[in-house]
C-alpha cells in the first residue's frame, strides 16, 4: 500500500531565499533527485515583495514511491499542498540569517520536528537599513531563535562557501542539505542533479562539496548542536576587524605617523597629545578629513578634537572618542564632489570587479543610479550662486524635468567617468560652497557647546552624539537639521541640570526612531526638557 493510502505524510520542504539566489534551481534540484530515487516529488513557489523585504518560498513535498504490489486506491498519486503549513514542515532551508528568522515567525521551523539549515550570512532588511539609528538586528539572537525553534540546526557561511568556490548559495545549500541526512537520498543522487543540470558543473560541484562538508559534523541528528559554535562562526569576521583594530591601538598609541602615509606623518605624530584611548578614533578620522579635502582640512579636524580633549575630565576619555567620531562624520558629509570621489576610486572598481566576478581581460561596465535633487545641486555651488538658484523657480523646474525620474551613468564609459571625475576634481571649490560654509559654523556652534558644559562630562558627550541625527541628504537631511536644532534646543535648557545628560539620551534616542520628528515632538512636549 503507497503512503498517501495509508494515510501517511509527505516529506515537507521549504527554501526561503532572495532573489538571484538561486532557490528555484535549489528546489528544482531536489525535485529531481527525489524522483530519480523513485520518489513522488512536486515543487511550488510564491514570490515575495521585491528586493530585500521579502523572500520568494519554495515549497517541496515528496512522497516515497509505491510499495511492491500495493494500491494506490483511487488515485494513482497523491494529492500534494502548494505552501508550507505552519507546524508542518521537515525541512528548512534558509539562504540568509533574516530569512531564518522570518520562517521561524512564520511558524515554518518548530522544535518537534524541523531540520532548520541557513546560512549565517547577513543581507540587511530595508527596515534594518532605513533605521536612522543602529537598526541591525543582533546575529546571536537570530541563532538563538534558530536552535530554540528547531528539532536540529545546522547553520554555516554558505554564501562564503559558495563564493570560495566560484558558485553561488544554491549549490552549497544543497550540500548542507545532503550532508544533514535529512533526507533519504545518497550523496551522489545530488551530485548527478547537479551533473545533469550542465551549467557551471565543475564550480558546482565544489560549492556542494563544501557546503557537505560544512554540514557532515551535524550527521547524528539527535544531536543538538551548541549555539557557541554558530555564533562563533557567524562572528568570524567581525571577530577579524576587532582584532585588527586592536592592532591599529597599540601602534597608535606610540608610533601613529606607521599608520599613515609621509603626507599625513606630521599631523599623526600630534595625535600622541590625546589621550591614549582616543589615538586610533582620531587617526581614522584624520585620514578620512584628508581625502575628504586636503591637508589643512586636517589639521581643522584635529585642532577640533585638541580643543574637546583639553576639557575632557573622564579617565575613560569616551568625550574625546565620540569627538574624534562624530567630528569626522559631520566635516566629511556626502556632498555631490565625494559620492563622485568615491565612485571613481580606484579601489572601488576593483571591488565591483571582485564581486562581479570578473576575469581579467574581461569588460566590465558599472551603471550608477542617480537622483540628485535640488538641494545638492545648490549646496555644491559657490555660496552666492547657490543661494540664488536655491529660490529659483525657474531652475527648480529645470532640475526637475532632468532628474525627477533618476539618471543613469555608465561610470566605465568615457563620458560617465568623466564627468564623475571632473566633478570629484571640485574640491578645491568645496570650502567656497554653499553647504561648507554653513555646515563649518554649525560645527563650530556644536562644539562650543559641548565645550561649555565640559564639567558634566557625560552631559558633553551627550551633546556631540547628537550629531548622529544629521544622515543623509534631501529631506531626510532637512528632517534630520530640524531633530538637531530641537536637540540643541534642549540642551540649552537642560544645562546644569542633574538629569540633563539621562534626559538629552532620551530625547536622541526619540529623534532616531522616525524620520518625521515625530516621536522627538511627543517627547518634547510631554516631557520637561
Amino acid at each position: 500500500m503507497s503512503s498517501w493510502a495509508e494515510g501517511r505524510r509527505p516529506i515537507t520542504l521549504a527554501i526561503l531565499a532572495l532573489g538571484g539566489e538561486g532557490g528555484g534551481v535549489l528546489a528544482d534540484w531536489i525535485v529531481a533527485t527525489a524522483e530519480a530515487a523513485g520518489h513522488i516529488a512536486q515543487n511550488t513557489s510564491v514570490a515575495g515583495v521585491a528586493q530585500r523585504t521579502g523572500a520568494t518560498v519554495y515549497y517541496v513535498e515528496i512522497f516515497p514511491p509505491h510499495q511492491a504490489g500495493g494500491s494506490a486506491g483511487p488515485r494513482a498519486e497523491p494529492v500534494m499542498s502548494i505552501f508550507p503549513t505552519p507546524g508542518e514542515v521537515d525541512i528548512v532551508i534558509t539562504s540568509e540569517l533574516m530569512e531564518c528568522g522570518r520562517a521561524i515567525q512564520r511558524g515554518f521551523a518548530t522544535p518537534d520536528r524541523t531540520t532548520l539549515i541557513t546560512s549565517t550570512n547577513r543581507v540587511y532588511a530595508i527596515d534594518e537599513k532605513m533605521a536612522l539609528g543602529d537598526g541591525r538586528v543582533d546575529d546571536a539572537e537570530l541563532l538563538a531563535a534558530a536552535q530554540r525553534s528547531s528539532g536540529r540546526l545546522v547553520a554555516a557561511d554558505f554564501a562564503e562557501i559558495a563564493e570560495n568556490a566560484g558558485s553561488v548559495i544554491s549549490a552549497s545549500l544543497l550540500g548542507g542539505l545532503a550532508g544533514s541526512r535529512a533526507l533519504p537520498f545518497e550523496r551522489e543522487r545530488f551530485e548527478a542533479q547537479i551533473r545533469d543540470f550542465g551549467r557551471s558543473v565543475e564550480t558546482s560541484l565544489a560549492a556542494f562539496a563544501a557546503g557537505f562538508d560544512a554540514a557532515a559534523a551535524s550527521a547524528d541528528p539527535s544531536a543538538a548542536l551548541p549555539l557557541t559554535t554558530w555564533a562563533g562562526s557567524a562572528r568570524t569576521e567581525a571577530q577579524g576587524k576587532a582584532g585588527e583594530e586592536d592592532r591599529r591601538r597599540r601602534i597608535a598609541a606610540t608610533d601613529p605617523a606607521a599608520l599613515v602615509g609621509p603626507a599625513l606623518a606630521g599631523l599623526a605624530q600630534q595625535t600622541l597629545d590625546l589621550p591614549e584611548a582616543a589615538r586610533s578614533m582620531a587617526l581614522h578620522g584624520l585620514v578620512r578629513a584628508a581625502v575628504y579635502q586636503d591637508l589643512e582640512y586636517a589639521e581643522r579636524y584635529l585642532a577640533r578634537v585638541k580643543r574637546v580633549a583639553a576639557v575632557d575630565r573622564g579617565a575613560d576619555a569616551r568625550l574625546t572618542i565620540e569627538a574624534a567620531r562624530h567630528i569626522a562624520l559631520w566635516m566629511c558629509y556626502q556632498d555631490t564632489i565625494h559620492v563622485a570621489l568615491q565612485k571613481t576610486r580606484r579601489a572601488r572598481m576593483d571591488r565591483v570587479r571582485t564581486e562581479a566576478k570578473a576575469r581579467p581581460g574581461e569588460l566590465l561596465e558599472v551603471h550608477e543610479f542617480l537622483h540628485p535633487q535640488i538641494d545638492e545641486i545648490t549646496d555644491t555651488l559657490p555660496r552666492a550662486l547657490g543661494a540664488s538658484l536655491r529660490h529659483s523657480k525657474s531652475f527648480g523646474r529645470l532640475v526637475h524635468r532632468v532628474t525627477h525620474k533618476g539618471m543613469i551613468l555608465n561610470t566605465t564609459s568615457v563620458v560617465g567617468y568623466t564627468l564623475l571625475t571632473t566633478m570629484a576634481r571640485a574640491r578645491p571649490m568645496r570650502p567656497r560652497s554653499l553647504r561648507f560654509i554653513r555646515e563649518q559654523k554649525a560645527i563650530e556652534r556644536w562644539l562650543d557647546r559641548a565645550v561649555a558644559v565640559a564639567d558634566d562630562n557625560e552631559f558633553a558627550r551627550e551633546i556631540i552624539e547628537c550629531q548622529g541625527v544629521l544622515k543623509g541628504y534631501g529631506a531626510t537631511h532637512e528632517h534630520g537639521s530640524e531633530s538637531f536644532a530641537a536637540l540643541m534646543g534642549a540642551a540649552d535648557r537642560l544645562a546644569g541640570r542633574t538629569d540633563g545628560a539621562e534626559r538629552l539620551a532620551d530625547l536622541r534616542a526619540a529623534a532616531l526612531a522616525d524620520e518625521d520628528g515625530a516621536a522627538l515632538q511627543a517627547e518634547l512636549i510631554g516631557r520637561d526638557a
